[in-house]
């Protein structure tokens, strides 16, 4: 049986963008962390692998996700937590920039675990209605 991986890459694309068309604006920040934290992992794994191109592509689209969600920090709302939150995804554009330019697993493992530390505040969080 043969699998045509263009149609098949199509349908996920059409299935995220449903997807995301139907999302709160709580379950977007949820993708983004979900987005930010497989680029850093694959991108792991092209540091392992001596994968200089993948581990370049997968730290940028990293570092672009969480520049996203930076900029969906409400400062007015948000307070100091908003603060924190911006000061710690700068710690992380700027961790995330030198472990590609030295090809460093260990800051990028940093990363996922600040990432996976405020993903759970944020999944932990009541939404309102």
């Amino acid at each position: 049986m043969s699998v045509n991986l263009n149609a098949l890459k199509q349908y996920k694309s059409v299935g995220h963008a449903a997807a995301v068309q139907t999302a709160s604006p709580h379950q977007l920040i949820v993708m983004l962390f979900d987005g930010a934290l497989t680029a850093l992992a694959t991108a792991k794994g092209s540091i392992e692998r001596k994968d200089i191109q993948g581990r370049a592509r997968q730290l940028n689209k990293a570092n672009d996700i969480i520049l996203g969600l930076k900029d969906f920090l409400d400062h007015e709302k948000g307070g100091e937590i908003a603060a924190n939150l911006d000061a710690l995804y700068d710690y992380m554009v700027r961790t995330v920039s030198q472990a590609n330019r030295e090809s460093d697993a260990e800051k990028v493992q940093e990363v996922i675990s600040l990432l996976l530390e405020v993903k759970a505040g944020w999944t932990q969080m009541e939404v309102p209605a």
